[in-house]
């Protein structure tokens, strides 16, 4: 009985392991059927874009700071009553403009006593003069009379300075700001009385490192925007450059004159900007979206014969949504810019029109 019941077990256990065999037969079959081996992969869907010959501008962009383009401290040499204010707050005002007026009586009474005094010593030295062909009069006589009376004119231009001094004026046409002083208010020498600013032209200053100064010379363009008008471009030209470059940041500082005529511009605002040093023809370009990084080098897919080669490339500067390249490409390679995730070196593929959806 027991040997019977083991036979029995050995034939159950045969006729399973037969069975399992069929069935794995049977689904490898089906997974054959069903995957197509041996046959090709499916082409890939790309869309490609040929590779263009044109232009690229070198651009620099960077910070700067607007100034006007002449810009002054108003304060008073003299000290005063301050008699009369001539001028608004952010008035315009030509050169040579008094500003303030400071009072003056006693200065002018002062001037009006020196010239008496002198016309006084003129006459002496007239009198003198006469007599001395006479023989009446000493000739030391006769030039101390005309040193009184050089001595005395002197004075008199000595006065009238000081009176210059006691009007206040703009030394050159712009737009003053606010004023510190007000009538009444006693004027010491360094004493801010307001500012004075030509805003018809801002000068941008701004920093260029080094090397890139080669490309830089006056009269170069450049544009400017301010966070103020974030929609307005202000585009003016460089008109100098520092003889020096500073040893610590390497950089030499440039100026450049933006006409502003509707003054909306003002000293010490914050503007970004944009220099284009070189400008070369003839540049390889191809589509942002067509590259491929990998660390710090750079790939496309070039596509021929309904497959693509894994070309490494080397690039240049980027503009408006291309980039330079220098070596790797020839002009009319088409490369791939749509499904480019589901590419591979020799892969097939299959050019849409539309880049398709991954």
């Amino acid at each position: 009985m027991k040997v019977v019941s083991q036979l029995a077990i050995i034939a159950v256990l045969a006729g399973a392991g037969t069975g399992a065999w069929y069935y794995k037969d049977q689904w490898l079959s089906r997974t054959v059927a069903n995957t197509g081996a041996g046959s090709p992969p499916p082409a890939v869907l790309v869309q490609v874009k040929a590779v263009r010959i044109g232009v690229v501008v070198e651009r620099f962009e960077a910070v700067a700071t607007a100034l006007a383009n002449e810009s002054v401290t108003i304060t008073s040499k003299s000290s005063g009553i301050v008699d009369k204010i001539n001028i608004a707050e952010g008035e315009k005002v030509k050169a040579g403009q008094v500003l303030v007026q400071l009072e003056d009586r006693e200065t002018v009474a002062e001037l009006e006593a020196q010239r008496a005094l002198t016309q006084g010593a003129y006459l002496a030295y007239e009198r003198a003069t006469k007599l001395k062909e006479n023989q009446n009069v000493a000739q030391a006589k006769v030039d101390d009379l005309l040193s009184a009376w050089k001595n005395g004119e002197a004075r008199i231009r000595m006065i009238q300075a000081r009176l210059q001094d006691m009007k206040i004026v703009a030394p050159f046409a712009g737009k003053v700001g606010l004023r510190r002083v007000s009538v009444g208010a006693l004027v010491q020498p360094g004493m801010v009385i307001t500012t004075l600013d030509d805003v018809d032209t801002i000068r941008l200053k701004f920093s260029l490192p080094e090397v890139l100064l080669s490309g830089v010379r006056p009269g170069l363009e450049v544009e400017a925007t301010a966070s103020a008008y974030p929609k307005r471009v202000f585009k003016g030209k460089i008109t100098s450059i520092d003889s020096r470059v500073d040893q610590i940041t390497r950089a030499a500082e440039i100026r450049a004159d933006i006409p502003n005529p509707d003054g909306v511009l003002k000293p010490g605002m914050f503007m970004a900007y944009k220099l284009s040093l070189q400008q070369r023809e003839n540049a390889v370009l191809v589509p942002e979206e067509a590259l491929l990084t990998e660390g710090t080098r750079q790939f496309v897919f070039v596509v021929a014969d309904g497959r693509t080669t894994k070309k490494e490339i080397k690039i240049g500067d980027r503009n408006s949504g291309e980039v330079e390249v220098i070596s790797g490409l020839a002009a009319g390679d088409q490369v791939v810019i749509g499904g480019i995730q589901k590419v591979r070196n020799g892969s097939a593929v299959k050019i849409v029109a539309e880049t398709p959806q991954s």
